[in-house]
């Protein structure tokens, strides 16, 4: 039988697809890339275009769900919610036609975050479940909405798990989602200050091992975290510098004055350049509700335990220098 992964060459994507050749698999991916991953098939298409993707569900046997937009602005909101939360639904009405054993759901950890969360560091695991309306932004909630149509199959007798990475961070992230953004723009000196977030990082061949231990072991219809080291934005920026030998800021940007930079940005992209803001609303709101994450869950369940920040950290930077994306170290 077939492995299939939706986003199967992508950046989190690609290093679970050759850890599934590695267990002798084959492996089937659903992208909208030209190229896929060697040693798979690779199939071209959308996850909202039902046709393809009962195409792609023939004779598989388990469905790694991970394709979807990832970023925190869009020219037209609305993509979230139609790749996220509409293609999650086409994706799992397929794989229910045919039966397939185990569906693997991706989410994020943006849908632990509402508008409800305290303004200071709280601890959260997955239990804790904000409200569609609580979302902090169209990316967060079309990713709830996504989660929530996974358990209503999961409460139909589907064979179901959903896990809840951190910030993948390592190289191959050629989408450059928020995170690695983030990074290139510190490494860039193109940030002169910084908010005082907490932040959590999962090495991205960690989350591909976490993901599959999802598949071996995880309970249907459970959410598993799968995160790292909690870390605060200054201790990130002391190991950047450390690292690199670059200059990193030192001054705190007040949670108001992030916020009202992020609400110009974000007005400009929308009303004006139609090109991402370098800080979009959405991640102002999400950062201005800091929070520790535990995987104790996939640790004490799945028996997961995510590899070190700082080796992947370096990997990041060097792939990044490599890539020609930041200036040469001192």
């Amino acid at each position: 039988m077939t492995v299939l992964v939706t986003g199967g060459a992508g950046f989190v994507g690609r290093p679970l697809c050759e850890a599934l050749l590695a267990r002798g698999e084959t492996v089937r991916v659903l992208d909208l890339a030209e190229e896929g991953v060697p040693g798979t098939e690779h199939l071209r298409g959308s996850i909202i275009d039902a046709e393809v993707v009962q195409q792609a569900m023939v004779g598989v046997s388990c469905v790694f769900h991970l394709a979807g937009n990832a970023q925190l602005w869009a020219p037209d909101p609305g993509v979230f919610d139609i790749v996220n939360r509409a293609g999650t639904e086409t994706v799992l009405a397929a794989a229910e036609a045919v039966r397939v054993e185990r569906f693997v759901h991706c989410s994020s950890l943006t849908t632990l975050i509402g508008r409800k969360n305290p303004k200071r560091p709280v601890d959260l695991k997955e239990a804790h479940r904000p409200e569609p309306d609580d979302m902090l932004g169209a990316y967060p909630r079309s990713k709830l909405l996504a989660e929530r149509a996974v358990e209503a199959a999961a409460a139909r007798g589907f064979n179901a798990v959903i896990a809840l990475p951190t910030e993948p961070l390592g190289p191959g992230d050629e989408a450059i989602t928020p995170p690695t953004r983030m990074l290139i723009d510190f490494l860039n000196g193109a940030n002169p200050a910084y908010m005082d977030a907490i932040l959590n990082f999962v090495p991205v061949r960690s989350l591909a091992e976490g993901l599959l231990a999802c598949a071996d072991t995880g309970r249907a219809g459970e959410r598993y975290l799968l995160g790292g080291e909690n870390i605060g934005m200054g201790r990130l920026l002391a190991k950047l510098e450390a690292l690199t030998g670059r200059i990193m800021p030192t001054l705190k940007l007040p949670f108001a004055v992030a916020l009202a930079a992020g609400v110009v940005e974000t007005a400009i992209a929308d009303r004006v350049t139609g090109k991402p803001p370098k800080a979009p609303l959405t991640g102002v709101r999400l950062a201005s509700r800091p929070a520790r994450f535990s995987s104790a869950k996939a640790k004490a369940e799945l028996g997961w335990e995510p590899a070190p920040l700082e080796p992947a950290l370096k990997e990041t930077i060097a792939w990044l220098e490599a890539k020609g994306l930041v200036k040469e170290a001192p």
